[in-house]
């Protein structure tokens, strides 16, 4: 490795991590500085004295920028660390894809051990010390990241960037619709010629040009692609090589898959914030000690971590003798089994809603924020399988899209399942908004609104979720059943 390509690899890290660091020291001062911070208030006051005010102008903007840096830099160290580190190991060889394969799971580990600091001390600090404490941890945190990273600069295998791979996919979809649009001809469009080694090229072309072009035909799967490949392109930009064309067919062919992991995220988010609320009506006493409701992330977090290194070093050798194959569990069927057991983590998130509603009303509680006499332990069985949804699916996802993706685009690919992720979250806002104004609309109050939580139909809810997980479920197994895997391994015997 040289000097030069070391350089560009900490000039490049420094441009990631800066954003998550100038983000999380906005947001501590804010945190720190009385003056940027709102007007103190008493939410349950119920004289208009104090009434809790919005912060807006310069306090506001001071605000999202601080948010959004966070999130331009954590996306930016997301996307591409799962693909510098799986690019350590040697893909040509069993022994390299199997370590690769080890570093997914560990590598979700190690997020779940991050999570389960930020949701225990980092939580703790913020309610008994204060935000800008949180924030101040959380920025030493990415500093000291720094120099560790830095440490094993000299041992990293780096892949030289070869130009942006969104760059590659615009060129030959707008090359494939503006080609497709001017009149075709047997001498212009590769797209359909026949296979024939024997044709010839125009004489008038660069011998390295023709060879260059000539060399491979296109695939005839997402034929109208084949149209991005001619001799005479609309504009002298949108020249597109064969490799370039096949690229972008792989990546096409993975989005199915990625699709159909919003969902489960859409389930993540769900959980992430009802189950909140469910658990700060329940009893959160652990002995002695007052569990924070903000702290119940913590359940899925240490099913994942207990769950990962059994996975990899117990289920994964024994799927591998009984099937005889290198994987022993295939990319598609870890991904379906985690979609599978988000389904069975809504309907036990549906009845265990069912049975706290029940100690609400036989405790005469409907109307109170006093809390339930029932533990919020129940609320971790939900998460006992959402967070074995969320390891076999995140793991899973993360190596199949570096797997099955052209060398070029690898970042790109292992970047969708963050994408699948805000998505996700997304697309729960959008579910909670729909079934609130239908359910609403019909003379009844609606399903997720209510003075308590105890008078949300949260139960009713869940199970529509776990009726739309299901659909996604089948809509799964037909693309998964349908899917060829190209890389080497996927299907290899020992």
């Amino acid at each position: 490795m040289t000097k030069e390509m070391l350089e560009n690899d900490h000039h490049k890290l420094f441009e990631i991590i800066a954003g998550t660091i100038y983000g999380l020291i906005i947001l501590t001062i804010q945190a720190w500085t009385p003056s940027l911070k709102p007007p103190t208030c008493d939410p349950s006051a119920t004289t208009p004295s104090m009434p809790c005010q919005e912060i807006d102008g310069g306090k506001a903007a001071m605000l999202f920028i601080g948010l959004y840096l966070v999130a331009l830099g954590v996306g930016g160290i997301k996307g591409s660390l799962p693909t510098h580190g799986a690019e350590q190991f040697d893909e040509n060889t069993p022994q390299g894809r199997k370590q690769r394969s080890t570093f997914f799971n560990y590598f979700v580990f190690c997020l779940s051990f991050g999570a389960l600091i930020a949701v225990t001390f980092v939580v703790w600090v913020e309610d008994n010390k204060g935000w800008e404490w949180g924030f101040a941890i959380s920025t030493i945190s990415i500093l000291v990241s720094i120099p560790i990273f830095f440490f094993g600069s000299s041992f990293y295998r780096n892949k030289i960037p070869s130009g942006s791979p969104l760059t590659t996919i615009c060129k030959v979809l707008v090359a494939a619709m503006l080609n497709g649009c001017m009149s075709r001809n047997s001498s212009n469009a590769i797209a359909n010629l026949s296979a024939s080694p024997s044709f010839e090229p125009e004489t008038n072309k660069e011998p390295e040009e023709n060879a260059k072009q000539t060399d491979e035909i296109p695939t005839q799967s997402l034929k109208f692609l084949n149209r991005a490949v001619v001799y005479k392109p609309a504009h002298p930009a949108l020249q597109c090589t064969v490799n370039q064309v096949e690229d972008v067919k792989i990546v096409l062919k993975i989005l199915p898959i990625f699709a159909c992991t919003i969902a489960l995220n859409c389930c993540l988010a769900q959980l992430s914030t009802f189950s909140v609320e469910q658990a700060a009506s329940m009893d959160t006493k652990l002995g002695s000690l007052k569990i924070p409701p903000a702290s119940l992330p913590v359940f899925p977090v240490v099913f994942i971590m207990i769950l990962a290194p059994v996975y990899d070093h117990l289920i994964i050798p024994f799927a591998r003798r009984v099937t005889n194959t290198e994987m022993g569990i295939t990319h598609l069927k870890r991904i379906g089994i985690g979609l599978f057991l988000s389904i069975i983590s809504m309907a036990v998130a549906a009845l265990v809603e069912i049975k706290r509603k029940r100690v609400a009303t036989d405790s005469g509680l409907l109307d109170s924020t006093a809390p339930l006499p029932i533990t919020f332990f129940w609320i971790a069985l939900q998460y006992l399988f959402l967070g074995s949804a969320d390891l076999f699916t995140l793991a899973g996802l993360l190596e199949f899209f570096f797997t099955e993706a052209p060398s070029s685009m690898r970042s790109l690919a292992t970047s969708l399942s963050w994408t699948s992720l805000a998505m996700g979250y997304y697309l729960s806002s959008v579910i909670v908004s729909i079934v609130n104004n239908v359910t609403g609309n019909s003379g009844h109050s609606p399903w997720l609104s209510g003075y308590t939580i105890n008078r949300y139909h949260l139960d009713r809810f869940y199970w529509l979720m776990c009726v739309l997980s299901t659909l996604n479920f089948l809509h799964y197994l037909f693309w998964a059943m349908r899917y060829k895997y190209r890389s080497a391994g996927a299907g290899a015997s020992k």
